[in-house]
């Protein structure tokens, strides 16, 4: 694969499509997501010290920025809308259907070593494919090699933050989850920016190093008490489907991830669909980043205080019926802003909660084992989803 470099303007020739004519990128989509990981360095799990913060790139949602300047622009030749679709769910596919892999690893080698390997899929994949000229260059590198990535970093490092904590468990879940809000905002722009000025070559390369060194920093800061909580992290762990509990978990589990990616994806073309503006529909995701950040941390109090099974019930109800009370009736900008940060709040409530709910119904130890689970549960609902929404088959709203 070779360099294009800063995309230059040239006159397609009869024989294809030049893939890197130099365009202006007006309303790139809100999402490059930074999850910021608060832990402990103490041995009193009632303090809150911070022990780590990992920037981890969620590729389920920061592909959006690029998919919006790949399908206004013709960059790969014989690419249709369907085939940048698949490059995002290779993202959410990969990183979750390896998770198996990925526990199992853990096991052996401890933590470290699998995020560290994620760090080198991760960022090679956004650099690869900064000099990538064939559509399925894009699916190796920006596709599965970042999915790969993301899984390796995220998986062995969900379950560790739960362990330092057993009253202020949901909140610090919040609290870490609330990094994508704050993240989704500054890298959204940056990243519009960085494509209009830069071209999408070098943003694809400066994507890979931020994201490769901060990782890497937050690896090895990264501290575990799997010595005194002892996981047996099993891979697949077939004996925890037995228990009702776990049965009822991973279904709403399943059921959450089906609104969550729906309503992710599928608010910016709702905009548009009502007459809103370009900036406008694509200032709607900015909202919802900043519900996210302000929503997340107040689902982890209420969680912490009220009970975590039933604030999961509850918000995950709100959240539908805000669907019927307020989007779909939505015609005007203010309206529909009301719904992005109130949906940003409660929406995600799966990602706060299923640490701490996880833990909650079946201990510390069984706690990696279980979210492998969780993990292969979610990844079909939102892949399917997902590549409904992006290609465009779905519907406006």
């Amino acid at each position: 694969m070779r360099d294009k470099g800063t995309p230059r303007s040239t006159t397609p020739s009869s024989g294809g499509v030049d893939p890197f004519k130099s365009a202006v990128q007006t309303s790139p989509s809100p999402h490059q997501l930074i999850e910021i990981y608060l832990g402990l360095d103490s041995s009193d799990p009632e303090t809150l010290g911070i022990n780590k913060v990992r920037f981890l790139p969620k590729e389920k949602e920061s592909y959006g920025v690029y998919l919006s300047y790949y399908l206004s622009h013709s960059l790969y030749p014989s690419s249709s809308p369907i085939d940048y679709a698949i490059v995002g769910g290779l993202n959410f596919s990969i990183a979750m259907l390896i998770a198996p892999i990925v526990t199992i690893i853990a096991r052996v080698y401890g933590p470290h070593i699998p995020m560290l390997m994620g760090v080198v899929f991760q960022a090679g994949g956004f650099i690869c494919a900064s000099f990538a000229y064939r559509i399925w260059h894009v699916y190796l590198c920006q596709g599965a090699l970042v999915g790969l990535g993301v899984g390796f970093t995220y998986i062995p490092s969900t379950a560790i933050l739960s362990q330092w904590f057993t009253a202020k468990r949901s909140l610090a879940n919040g609290i870490s989850t609330a990094g994508s809000g704050i993240g989704g905002l500054i890298f959204s722009f940056a990243t519009g920016a960085m494509i209009r000025n830069l071209g999408v070559s070098w943003s694809l390369r400066i994507t890979g190093v931020i994201s490769g060194v901060i990782n890497l920093i937050a690896t090895l800061m990264i501290r575990h008490r799997n010595e005194a909580v002892r996981p047996p992290q099993r891979g697949l762990d077939l004996h925890l489907l037995r228990q009702p509990d776990v049965l009822l978990l991973l279904c709403w589990a399943f059921v959450s991830t089906l609104g969550y990616m729906t309503l992710l994806f599928s608010l910016p073309d709702f905009a548009r669909s009502v007459g809103l503006s370009m900036e406008r529909a694509a200032a709607t995701q900015a909202f919802v980043n900043l519900g996210t950040a302000v929503g997340r941390p107040l689902t982890g109090v209420l969680s912490d205080r009220f009970g975590r099974v039933e604030v999961a019930g509850v918000l995950t109800l709100g959240c539908g019926v805000s669907v019927f009370a307020v989007w779909m009736p939505a015609r005007e900008y203010g309206v529909t802003v009301l719904f992005a940060i109130l949906s940003g709040g409660i929406m995600g409530v799966f990602y706060v909660t299923v640490g701490p709910l996880a833990a909650e119904i079946r201990g510390l130890a069984e706690l990696p084992s279980l979210l492998s689970l969780a993990w292969l549960s979610v990844a079909v609902p939102a892949v399917c989803e997902y590549c409904q929404e992006e290609a465009g088959f779905g519907g406006d709203a």
